[in-house]
């Protein structure tokens, strides 16, 4: 009987053992949703629009989703049914497309029409990219949701003094936060990133077989040289870049390095449509905010741009362009001191 017994508790203790030492390779599903039909419903029909466009864009899938379901009321609202406008985004000075009047913090006013919620997921997308004052944004974690709520409301995305508060609650009620680690089955594949709940890489990476490239040194306006031989990444200011060879693309290198496409547009100051040639220089890590100590000033030379510069000393475009007090899209004239670390000092 003792026998029976003294086994009995070792199995337990065995079993305890064994259960602890459980990992998943995989996001688990989120739990239900406490919600009405209505949220619910939203949820489910554009949860895969919104993890599409974070892979696009960087912005993360929760809170186009908690964004959507805030402005839209769940898509039951005027704009939402009549324009495809889930996001109350206005016309602004740039809209060149459709739209309707509809009363807001002011009357009567102009707010973008769609052709479909698509179109509009995409266009939020693109509207936070794209903008200065939203900048900031994309320097924080997919997975920041409380920074990105916050920094919505501090950008002034809305006037409501609470916003931030309301997406996350939105967030947290309905779980959203578990599709920042999900990407698009389409984008998954050898050599790209699947991102598991710790937002960690989920298994490793094919090997790719790089073969020695034979070409001429290349000569990126007039002051940056550089050899394409047998290494493959190159470092400068401490940060790793490529050369990109003939017949490579951003997908090639999307594949090869485990990167959003978003990412490497992110990190060399790109805008979307952007189509690198041969002899482009990519990184594939954030640029810095400052230039390597000992590298002050850069004296422009006759077909430079603030953007080679920017490429040429791995600093961010637009830290260039606040150290030296230029309007963002300026260039400098030759013989200018462009300033690489800090601001310029004012006369």
């Amino acid at each position: 009987m003792y026998k029976c017994s003294y086994c009995l508790i070792i199995l337990l203790l065995l079993g305890g053992l064994v259960s602890c030492r459980v990992y998943r390779s995989v996001p688990p599903a989120p739990p239900p949703v406490p919600a009405t039909t209505s949220a619910a419903e939203y949820i489910q029909r554009y949860k895969d629009l919104a993890v599409s466009e974070m892979a696009r864009s960087g912005v993360p899938a929760s809170i186009t989703l908690a964004q959507g379901m805030v402005e839209s009321d769940y898509g039951r609202s005027t704009l939402a049914r009549t324009a495809n406008n889930h996001f109350g985004i206005k016309c602004h000075n740039d809209w060149r497309g459709p739209s309707v009047r509809h009363h807001d913090d002011k009357r009567n006013e102009c707010f973008r029409k769609y052709s479909s919620p698509e179109d509009s997921f995409a266009d939020h997308s693109d509207f936070l990219r794209y903008r200065s004052r939203y900048s900031f944004l994309f320097d924080l974690p997919l997975t920041d949701y409380k920074g990105w709520a916050r920094g919505l409301k501090k950008a002034g995305y809305a006037t409501n003094p609470r916003y931030a508060d309301m997406l996350i609650s939105k967030i947290e009620e309905y779980n959203l936060q578990y599709y920042d680690h999900m990407m698009p089955v389409s984008r998954a594949g050898t050599g790209t990133r699947s991102l598991s709940v710790s937002a960690q890489e989920a298994g490793t990476k094919e090997k790719v077989v790089l073969t020695d490239v034979q070409v001429s040194p290349l000569q990126i306006n007039d002051n940056f040289t550089v050899n394409i031989h047998d290494k493959r990444e190159l470092e400068n200011n401490g940060l790793q870049y490529i050369i990109l060879r003939d017949g490579e693309s951003l997908e090639t290198i999307m594949k090869e390095y485990g990167l959003f496409r978003w990412e490497i547009l992110r990190f060399n100051d790109m805008e979307d449509g952007f189509v690198p040639g041969p002899g482009q220089i990519l990184y594939i890590q954030p640029k810095r905010n400052r230039a390597e100590s000992g590298k002050e000033k850069h004296t422009a030379r006759a077909g430079d741009t603030m953007y080679s510069v920017s490429q040429k000393y791995g600093v961010r475009l637009n830290k260039l362009y606040d150290y030296n007090r230029m309007p963002r899209g300026s260039e400098a004239e030759e013989g200018q001191v462009i300033w690489l670390r800090r601001v310029k000092p004012s006369r």
